[in-house]
């Protein structure tokens, strides 16, 4: 299936339609790209006949140019089209927001966002200086910068190529520079930054092999510190690419990534002088740049472009299933609240008497995908014992616990989230005179265990494991009147509730290490809710009853949520992002059946549903009580 995906992003790089079609959430307003030949999208015109501008790639089959790693992410991100077209093209494209122009340094990134973006032929290629076109940068003249678009920034290594990067004084300054482009951005509002790491030029087939290349790998290692150390200072939510350390995953289990386990994968390219393959190269045995990494001695191929824009994609994306967690652990005690007012309609015990009740249900939970959270489809099943003692005529005390086990698959390709839950409740009922009220005090522990959030990343998918634990404590409350008298075969009752919820899932992070492993920081999500609803039931024999009830809920705490996060390959450059937005208003529903099998013995089946606009969760259960 990963395959045939691939193949789709391939054979659409023209009009991005299939990638738009497969793009999920799209939180962002748009995406904007500042940066050098590893996101060009085409400012350069093709001289053999291209439609959509030159870029530093490999092209395909039909003489296109692959797409980059930008562009390939804003497609999946619900990007416009347009929007991803380069910015100052001298080609027929109308001009969009990709800012990155091939042959760009770290100080012409910079000044493409507060000076002139300028297309001008890079050193080392005939008529260089030459600028072909040139327009205000993006920031120019005071503009502002889109708070809620996703800025992608690459850069630094035209820096080492140019000559202007020599030792790890300039290496550092030249990391710095690339910070101050983001800065730059933030300052003047911009809020996500993605940001490149250099990846290792001395592992390219320009310097694999030379005797460069220990000097240019560790280079580009100061490179990058002194970029992380600055990004660090920046206020805004910077999103950094471990691209170094991914890459080197890649090289040291190719095939995992669908790439030649038996090719110098660094040491040859596609269509590069000098470092053709002579398997999988342009003019090779097989042609075919999916097997390869590097399109040239510099550039990487289409397998390269994608598999970064699958491991943005995977960060981008976690806060979307991540901010579930909360929600499952309220759905969980959702289900026991409702097992609860189930409870609740069995007909109470003599004065003095016990009451034991034990229950067992399922639940089904659905989440619809939202701007900013993925959808998600959830299981689960619960025991429930408890018991009360009926103080008098007005008054009933009890006490519940349960053990409620839930599984929820999320995302594109359907992570999986599983937690245990085990609830308690003290409660009390009240009766008189008509009036009726009942209040429960809840609290439990949270187990959230094999957490395996899957994403695609190249030809196949990852999964990250982490396991977490949390708490829940809520109060709840109704107050009721009953329009029927006592006797009556039907009670009918309109009553007014109120409901405090507080969920914590303490942080944690994904345990393998790589260049995909995320930590999280403690989440916790507050439910608010007023509610007015009807209660009834109606007697149809001596020993069987059936009730129901119906209720409005507004929720009050419905903010979008936010996690923290970092990559744990890099542990301090920490990033907020946004996920589940809680609805304002649902609706909930019960129908169940109440029988007395004998004196003191009751048998009781319901049904409990509710609904918001993304929300969806329904649930059965079996229950039987004894007095005595």
């Amino acid at each position: 299936m990963r395959t045939s995906r691939f193949l789709r992003f391939s054979l659409c790089s023209l009009a991005l339609a299939c990638s738009q079609a497969l793009a999920a959430p799209s939180p962002y307003s748009t995406m904007i790209v500042f940066g050098d030949s590893l996101s060009d999208a085409g400012q350069f015109p093709d001289l053999i006949g291209g439609t959509d501008g030159m870029r530093f790639t490999n092209r395909d089959a039909n003489g296109n140019f692959a797409q980059v790693s930008p562009t390939l992410l804003g497609g999946r991100l619900g990007i416009s089209p347009g929007d991803l077209n380069p910015s100052t093209s001298v080609g027929i494209q109308p001009d969009g927001n990709n800012w990155a122009v091939g042959g760009y340094t770290t100080q012409q990134i910079l000044d493409s966002i507060v000076g002139t973006s300028k297309v001008v032929i890079p050193p080392g290629t005939p008529g260089a200086g030459q600028v072909l076109r040139e327009r205000p940068g993006y920031l120019a003249n005071g503009q502002l910068a889109d708070p809620n678009a996703l800025y992608y920034l690459t850069g630094g290594g035209n820096d080492f190529l140019q000559g202007l990067v020599t030792s790890p004084t300039t290496a550092a300054a030249s990391g710095a520079n690339l910070a101050a482009s983001a800065q730059a951005l933030q300052q003047q509002g911009a809020r996500y930054i993605v940001v490149w790491l250099l990846p290792d030029l001395g592992l390219t087939p320009n310097f694999s092999g030379t005797p460069q290349q220990g000097a240019l790998s560790q280079l580009s290692g100061v490179f990058n510190q002194a970029l992380l150390n600055q990004l660090r200072q920046i206020d805004a939510e910077i999103i950094p690419l471990n691209i170094p350390l991914l890459l080197g995953e890649a090289l040291a289990d190719p095939t995992q990534f669908g790439l030649a386990s038996d090719q110098n994968l660094v040491g040859t390219c596609y269509s590069g002088a000098g470092c053709e393959n002579p398997q999988y190269g342009a003019n090779g045995a097989t042609p075919d740049p999916s097997k390869l990494l590097f399109n040239d001695a510099v550039h990487p191929t289409i397998a390269g472009q994608q598999l970064i824009a699958d491991y943005a994609y995977s960060i981008l994306s976690a806060p979307w299933e991540l901010t579930l967690l909360p929600e499952m652990a309220h759905a969980s005690l959702r289900a026991h609240q409702d097992e609860l007012r189930n409870q609740w309609q069995t007909p109470w015990q003599a004065v003095g008497e016990w009451q034991a009740i034990v229950a067992s249900g399922a639940q089904d939970l659905d989440f619809d995908e939202q701007r900013s959270s993925a959808s998600g489809d959830g299981r689960g099943y619960n025991l429930t014992v408890g018991g009360s003692y009926r103080l008098d005529d007005a008054w009933r005390l009890g006490v519940a616990a349960g053990v409620y086990k839930q599984k929820l698959e999320a995302g594109e390709q359907d992570s999986a989230y599983k937690l245990n839950s085990y609830l308690a409740s003290a409660f009390a009922q009240y009766r008189q005179n008509r009036w009726w009220g009942d209040a429960a005090l809840s609290a439990g522990h949270l187990d959230f265990h094999d957490l395996k959030r899957t994403f695609a990343l190249g030809v196949n998918d990852r999964s990250e494991k982490g396991d977490t634990d949390g708490e829940v404590w809520a109060l709840s409350g109704r107050l009721g009147y009953n329009l029927a008298a006592e006797q009556s075969a039907w009670q009918v009752s309109p009553f007014i509730s109120a409901d405090y919820a507080r969920v914590k899932v303490d942080g944690y992070e994904e345990k393998s290490g790589r260049s995909t492993a995320l930590g999280f920081a403690d989440q916790e999500r507050t439910s608010r809710r007023l509610g007015a609803g009807l209660q009834g039931s109606y007697q149809f024999v001596p020993s069987t009853r059936v009730f129901a009830e119906v209720a409005r809920e507004h929720e009050f705490e419905d903010d979008r949520q936010e996690v923290t996060m970092h990559l744990t390959s890099l542990p301090a450059n920490d990033f907020t992002l946004t996920g589940y937005t809680p609805q304002s208003n649902l609706t909930r529903a019960s129908l169940g059946l109440s029988h007395e099998l004998t004196a003191g013995v009751q048998v009781r089946g319901s049904y409990n549903w509710r609904k918001s606009d993304e929300l969806t969760q329904q649930g059965v259960s079996l229950a039987l009580s004894l007095d005595f």
